[in-house]
């Protein structure tokens, strides 16, 4: 389907990681994408984090890659970005329901994701958005789409497009990454 093996399709959860029913892990097991697995889902380094889909990329993505990211998976990929040497290793990204670390009830619980990088990410990229999204006010998820040069897709009221978004298989966001890949 697309002109990107399956493995080097990277899925980029959120802090906690993806359960069995969310769209990610669901796209894993239908396509053969592969989850970049963290060391600590629940305390989560933002430098831990930027090694780990580094050593990922260097070691076994054997052409570009295209990055899947929910939530804390959107600022890890932005954090990347701004710091890699390497950013020609990804085609494209999609980024779907940033979480913003920066809000006040959220810094103490991911110390180090604060300052957001907000830097025009080097590659090709799409940010589907949620009007009614408890981590991220509809306003910041543009400001973020906006700093890092993405198209923002708005998907109406849809929460924090999860597992408890009921969204399933979500074929809408594969259309999106279909879409994002055939540019």
């Amino acid at each position: 389907m697309f002109h990107v093996k399956p493995e080097n399709v990277l899925v980029l959860p959120g802090w906690q990681n993806s359960g069995p029913e969310h769209w990610q892990s669901r796209w894993e097991a239908q396509h053969g994408y592969r989850r970049v697995d963290q060391h600590d889902w629940m305390r989560p380094k933002r430098g831990d984090w930027i090694a780990r889909l580094e050593e990922v990329l260097l070691m076994t993505c054997d052409e570009p890659a295209v990055l899947v990211a929910h939530s804390l998976g959107c600022l890890h990929t932005a954090a990347w970005a701004s710091h890699s040497q390497n950013t020609g290793r990804v085609k494209a990204a999609l980024l779907v329901a940033p979480g913003d670390a920066e809000r006040d009830e959220m810094r103490p619980l991911l110390p180090s994701w604060s300052p957001i990088a907000m830097q025009r990410l080097p590659f090709p990229s799409v940010l589907i958005g949620s009007r009614n999204d408890p981590y991220c006010s509809f306003e910041r998820a543009q400001a973020f789409a906006a700093a890092w040069g993405s198209r923002f897709v708005d998907l109406g009221e849809a929460g924090h497009i999860n597992a408890e978004s009921g969204l399933g298989d979500w074929p809408v966001g594969h259309a999106v990454l279909a879409e994002l890949l055939n540019l």
